[in-house]
């Protein structure tokens, strides 16, 4: 805001660490009330990954596209409660009613209610002729799993914009909110469904066609003759790693290196989407290439035998991405991306923070797995035997979850009450 500035309560590093602390607290809480095995309502990993998941990319639309409007006046906390409530209909909203009732008027395979119905009707027919039972309708929930990949693509596609061609087309002008908002929401939503149309959808038809009667609607993947499987799962592993990149560049790396780049808009946006394309792919292939020098001998072994092995380490190239998330995050947002340098925007500060992001991903990593966060902390029971722990880990979805307190108390709290608003 104009005018106003934000100091750490306590300072620093005090504020990051008791930030920390308490987001750590509420998602580990909020975890067990609702994904938990062993809690009460035990939503794990379906529905509670497809609403996680849309929360955060309706809280992106809210803060970043529509910066909180109308609600950017008001005082905290009362701001951040109104928007976290005007959050979750919205959730429910865009599942219950865009995606099941709009989009599934026409496409099945994001309705997950138009998929229930036909098979409660014996309409479902399989490859072999026989119906799909509702309960087994139900457990495939394959509309469901096509929205969260929906929300995938727009955790990249929706921010994008904003972040590399600073809002170019939408701005500069002199658009006000709501108009600007939604103008770079209608622009943003045709970039997804580019993105979604030519990377997600080709699996659904390939999954269609061998679980149901065939049809010739949907494409099959064309990646398949590239990389040597069909899977959505490369799709996951090249895409979570450009997100990641994109986000480090508005965290940790305080824009650079794209801010580098001596061009106008929309070509330095395009040159450095063409970059983080790059970036995000080498990355991933990194992931796919080195996991087998740590993971279990057993897991690869098994792994190998059921030819499951090249889908598996390309998504687990996406759960490795996903521990980088809560590093960068907080570093930059409640420890002021502190460095020992004293320009925090120096090349070598950039390069200190990198590596800090590497490392703290990987002891994130060894906590979840090897000393087995995930089954003693999120109660996932099949994670009890080391060899088992990783095709079914889920990491991503924890990851996910973890950062959700974060985001909430910097996009609509605006920090409080860790840190204290100054007034100019």
């Amino acid at each position: 805001m104009a005018g106003e500035s934000l100091r750490p309560r306590w300072g620093q590093p005090l504020t990051g660490i008791v930030s920390f602390v308490v987001f750590f607290l509420v998602a580990w809480g909020t975890w067990y009330v609702f994904s938990d095995p062993r809690g009460p309502v035990g939503w794990f990993p379906y529905p509670f990954v497809l609403y996680l998941a849309m929360m955060i990319l309706v809280g992106l639309w809210q803060h970043m596209l529509l910066g909180d409007w109308p609600f950017q006046n008001l005082p905290q906390p009362a701001r951040g409660v109104v928007e976290t409530g005007v959050n979750l209909v919205l959730v429910w909203f865009v599942i219950h009613v865009i995606f099941d009732k709009v989009l599934g008027l026409g496409f099945n395979f994001l309705s997950q209610e138009n998929l229930n119905h036909l098979a409660a009707a014996g309409r479902a027919i399989q490859a072999d002729g026989t119906p799909m039972a509702l309960d087994a309708m139900k457990q495939k929930h394959f509309a469901e799993s096509a929205v969260v990949a929906f929300v995938l693509i727009g955790f990249y596609s929706y921010p994008f914009v904003t972040i590399l061609f600073g809002k170019w087309p939408i701005r500069p002008s002199d658009l006000t909110q709501p108009r600007a908002g939604l103008a770079e929401l209608g622009w943003c939503s045709f970039l997804t469904v580019f993105f979604y149309t030519t990377l997600i959808v080709p699996f659904w038809g390939a999954t269609f066609n061998k679980v149901f009667l065939s049809s010739i609607a949907l494409n099959n993947p064309w990646w398949s003759t590239i990389v040597g499987f069909g899977h959505l799962h490369w799709v996951f592993g090249f895409w979570e790693w450009m997100i990641i990149v994109l986000f480090m560049t508005a965290n940790v790396w305080r824009g650079k290196p794209w801010s580098a780049i001596p061009l106008p808009q929309p070509w330095k946006g395009s040159v450095s989407f063409a970059l983080n394309v790059v970036l995000g792919y080498a990355a991933a292939l990194a992931c796919v290439s080195l996991a087998g020098r740590w993971l279990p001998a057993q897991t690869l072994a098994e792994l190998t035998e059921k030819n499951d092995l090249t889908r598996f380490l390309w998504y687990h190239a996406a759960e490795i991405a996903g521990f980088t998330l809560m590093p960068f995050l907080i570093w930059h947002h409640y420890f002021d991306d502190m460095v020992p340098m004293k320009d925090k925007d120096a090349w070598s500060a950039f390069a200190f923070r990198t590596l800090g992001v590497l490392v703290l991903c990987a002891a994130n990593y060894y906590v979840f797995y090897y000393a087995n966060w995930g089954f003693w902390g999120l109660g996932n029971a099949h994670m009890a035997e080391l060899a088992e722990r990783f095709p079914k880990g889920e990491s991503l979805v924890w990851n996910f979850w973890w950062i959700i307190p974060l985001l909430w108390n910097e996009w609509f709290f605006h920090k409080w009450p860790f840190y204290v608003h100054e007034h100019h």
